[in-house]
């Protein structure tokens, strides 16, 4: 388990060349990518993008990358038109004034464009020096996260062994809830038919139909039952505990797991008149919540 959050950062100081590369990660449902380069290195954003995108699944991460050449290789040419331009408009101003002068070269040359400066590009070249820091600042950054995805592993199964333990108990009051239902449906009969006979001038008790307690019984727990729910709830729980030990990026599984284990815990809460049921719910749902909040930085 990966967190999404994590700093990566390397440098490498070269004779002719300086690069570092600044790694950082943030909480995203998605993989976003927001790659920060110089101008000269500009063509080499679709590589970095891809290269990230082969060791992050999901997350917003950043890259700043810096480049700082030393000794680098220029070119420097005249441009003739615009040197030209400017020594013509000089010349009109001169005779407009009743000036007899003429520009030195000096003067020509501080113009904007007369001089066109370029540096050799060799775009090949920058990757093969940015592609080992990039890989260092990664595998920095990545173990951060492994850090951190750790502890956040621990907590999470700490949570799930609550959950589970949290299952048992509401198991245990799976009788009690039969004995609930037949009890509370004796207690209505008794209340609807009275204690003694309707209409009748000798008063006697009245007899409870035993078979019809249990026939209702049967129809309610039917409607009521739990079982299912505590079934399928183990289920997704013990997935979870595989999804978290065995996948190195489960954030997206985990999260549909989560939303599985609420249902199926909403459905018990709202089936079960037993108190002691009741609380259990009452614990697991804030666990479970417990356990989104620690899912938004996972990978």
């Amino acid at each position: 388990m990966k967190s999404m959050t994590g700093y990566g950062y390397q440098e490498k100081q070269g004779k002719d060349v300086s690069i570092s590369v600044e790694i950082k990660g943030y909480n995203s449902r998605f993989l976003e990518l927001a790659v920060n380069l110089p101008s000269q290195l500009s063509v080499l954003d679709p590589e970095i993008r891809r290269y990230m995108a082969m060791r992050c699944r999901r997350g917003k991460i950043e890259i700043n990358l810096h480049l700082k050449e030393h000794d680098s290789a220029i070119s420097v040419s005249v441009n003739r038109a615009a040197v030209t331009a400017y020594r013509e408009a000089i010349k009109l101003a001169s005779e407009t004034l009743g000036i007899d002068e003429k520009p030195g070269l000096a003067l020509l040359l501080g113009f904007e464009g007369v001089l066109e400066i370029g540096k050799a590009r060799n775009d090949l070249g920058y990757w093969k020096r940015v592609e080992p820091v990039l890989t260092a600042a990664a595998d920095q950054f990545d173990a951060a996260r492994i850090r951190e995805g750790k502890h956040t592993e621990t907590d999470i199964l700490s949570h799930i062994a609550v959950l589970e333990s949290s299952v048992k108990i509401v198991a245990s009051y799976t009788p009690v809830l039969e004995t609930s239902i037949r009890e509370n449906l004796k207690t209505r009969f008794t209340e609807l038919l009275g204690d003694f006979r309707a209409g009748s001038v000798r008063a006697g008790p009245m007899v409870i139909d035993e078979n019809r307690i249990l026939a209702e019984t049967a129809v309610l727990l039917m409607k009521y039952t739990i079982s299912e729910e505590l079934s399928r709830l183990s289920a997704h729980l013990a997935e979870f505990r595989t999804e978290t030990e065995q996948n190195p990026s489960p954030g997206k599984k985990l999260d549909f797991l989560c939303q599985e284990i609420n249902r199926e815990i909403n459905t018990i809460g709202s089936k079960t008149p037993v108190l002691e049921v009741s609380r259990a719910v009452v614990e697991m749902k804030e666990t479970l919540e417990n356990i989104r909040e620690q899912l938004r930085n996972v990978e």
